[in-house]
């Protein structure tokens, strides 16, 4: 099954680590933290190379004398060290570790909460799977980056600085063999490094595909098994495993490599080092002590090159997770809040004014949703929008909740321009009930409160009775602290319009937009309904998506739509005698009596 490119697929790859440096504003806040961490880093650096001349001074001056008070010395100054050494580790790794949760808590606040503030036409052309991969894989690499690896790399760099200079201290001529290996290691860190971070941004992008895919089946699995797809789901799942196996296994193939030629050449230069150091010793040039000590800080120096080539990949893999989280951060949200809001006006009288709205989808650039499309609806008047499927019915909802601002054109509410308003304070003057109602997995309690979260419980009751949803609600389990399931999954249809209703009645709106909001409903909850729904009404001003028109009959006016514009206005009798869409659609619906 074939997918299109998610816009965030389409932005530019990093090919250095500078995307790294993006997080400085979030290590900033914690500056004190990171310093201690950073002295504590330094000290234990400084303590395992101090060692290095604690063992020399113990082989010459302890074993070569063979003074045993100064042996007693040295090892007691060592162990010393050792303690102050394990303490510094410790305060060093505590605060590292608690940066970097920090750090990471931060960045999947503002994620999450840039997410959710985006405008839907970014859901539009972007797949939920690559938005949670970013969300939690991601954010996962980078905390074991920032909470460790990072340390590591620091300290390790420290080392290897430091044992450098005291390899060059200790004996200038055996520092030059060094010095001939240090290019041959480097080289292969760049070249095979560049080469581990490529995969590792392609390892990210594969794993969102196939967390989009878990993401695609749980979500439909009804229509999955309904249709028998799951051996094509398993069958396309195990192809985007297969590719996934296959560029880990790149990724982690030139990781071996890189670390077996760092091995290599580094410990095979010791070799050589302790052979020429060893003829010097037997030649008198060099004292068994400085042998030993330039011994021990080789040993460093290696153990140091192979960590940091260690490193190195895990800060390639971070700096590709960087990059996509401050990707997705740097995406603009289309529909936001003007520099300075206007207040939404109170009282609100519910005045509704479309002006030559032109509206192309994101997602369909090329086909208008709405044309030239011109209507005022007055304060307290119901208006149906009748049409067929694809006529531009619920776009002008959302338009009106600021979804999506129109290409041309505007909108007005009492008056005022809405690209004025905030969107939040726009849309909390606006109750909806779609045709299919989200249910969010909590209790009753929560799901009707979220149309208004400081309503108290009296006032949830009264909008659950007065959408006929308290009676099934009291009969749960646990009433209306019952769970609902995932997405309602315990509740029927109808049961789920009602909350819905419900979520919207308690929100007391202004205005009133109903998109057939009984259209799941048994005879009898439909009547209680449409009572309930006839008194919300009144006073307010109501935008109802007719499917049956016989719910609309009533209506002030009925708004005929046809291929994004408006084809006729007027009532029922009206329009059957003016309205040739109109009559066709009604008599569709009626037989000729009712008509």
């Amino acid at each position: 099954m074939a997918r299109g490119r998610s816009r965030l697929e389409d932005r530019p790859k990093a090919r250095s680590f500078a995307s790294l440096g993006q997080l400085r504003h979030y290590l900033m806040p914690y500056k004190g933290a990171i310093l201690g961490a950073f002295v504590a880093l330094c000290f234990t650096s400084g303590s395992v190379l101090g060692m290095g001349a604690g063992l020399r001074h113990m082989v010459d001056e302890g074993l070569g004398k063979g003074d045993p008070a100064l042996l007693n010395q040295a090892l007691f100054v060592m162990l010393g060290v050792v303690v102050l050494l394990a303490i510094a580790t410790y305060v060093r790794y505590s605060l590292v570790t608690w940066v970097g949760e920090r750090v990471i808590a931060d960045i999947r606040r503002d994620v999450y909460d840039h997410v959710i503030r985006m405008h839907i036409g970014f859901f539009e052309t972007t797949r939920t799977g690559e938005i949670l991969s970013r969300l939690t894989t991601d954010t996962t690499l980078l905390q074991g980056v920032v909470g460790s690896s990072v340390s590591v790399a620091l300290r390790n760099v420290l080392m290897f600085i430091g044992a450098l200079v005291m390899l060059f201290v200790t004996s200038p001529m055996l520092t030059l063999y060094i010095a001939f290996i240090v290019p041959l290691v480097v080289v292969p860190i760049i070249t095979l490094g560049r080469k581990v971070r490529k995969l590792s941004r392609e390892s990210q992008d594969r794993l969102a595909d196939l967390s989009s895919q878990i993401e695609e089946s749980v979500s439909a699995i009804r229509a999955i098994q309904a249709l028998s797809l799951e051996q094509a789901r398993e069958a396309q799942f195990d192809a985007q495993v297969d590719v996934l196996l296959a560029t880990a296994k790149r990724r982690i193939s030139t990781r071996a490599i890189l670390t077996a030629i760092v091995i290599m050449l580094v410990f095979g230069a010791i070799i050589t080092v302790l052979w020429v150091g060893g003829r010097a010793v037997v030649e008198g040039s060099l004292s068994a002590g400085a042998l030993s000590a330039f011994i021990f800080y080789s040993v460093v120096l290696a153990g140091a090159v192979g960590a940091i080539s260690e490193v190195v990949g895990d800060l390639q893999r971070a700096a590709g997770a960087t990059e996509r989280l401050m990707e997705l951060l740097a995406m603009p949200a289309e529909i936001s809040a003007p520099d300075e809001p206007l207040p939404v006006p109170a009282p609100l009288e519910g005045r509704i004014t479309f002006e030559g709205i032109d509206f192309h989808y994101p997602s369909r650039p090329n086909h208008a949703a709405l044309k030239d499309f011109s209507l005022t609806v007055e304060p307290g008047e119901m208006v149906a929008l009748v049409g067929p499927s694809g006529a531009g019915k619920s776009t002008i909802f959302q338009l009106l909740l600021r979804f999506y601002d129109p290409q041309s054109g505007s909108i007005r509410l009492d008056g005022v321009e809405t690209r004025g308003f905030s969107p939040e304070a726009l849309r909390g003057a606006v109750g909806l009930v779609s045709q299919d109602p989200v249910i969010f997995s909590a209790n009753a309690w929560d799901n009707i409160r979220s149309g208004k979260p400081e309503a108290t419980d009296a006032e949830v009751l009264e909008a659950a009775r007065a959408a006929a949803a308290l009676e099934f609600l009291e009969a749960l389990p646990d009433g209306l602290d019952s769970f609902l399931g995932e997405k309602g999954v315990r509740l029927s249809g109808g049961q789920r319009q009602r909350i819905a209703i419900a979520r919207a009645m308690v929100r007391n709106p202004r205005i009133l937009l109903l998109d057939e909001a009984t259209n799941a409903l048994d005879a009898q909850s439909e009547r209680l309904v449409q009572e309930a729904i006839t008194r919300l009404m009144q006073g307010r001003t109501t935008l109802v998506i007719a499917h049956r028109l016989s719910t609309v009959l009533n209506a002030d006016k009925i708004v005929v739509m046809d291929d994004g514009g408006i084809s006729a206005i007027g009532t029922h009798k009206e329009l059957m005698q003016t309205s040739p869409l109109y009559k066709r659609l009604a008599e569709l619906q009626f037989d000729s009596v009712e008509a």
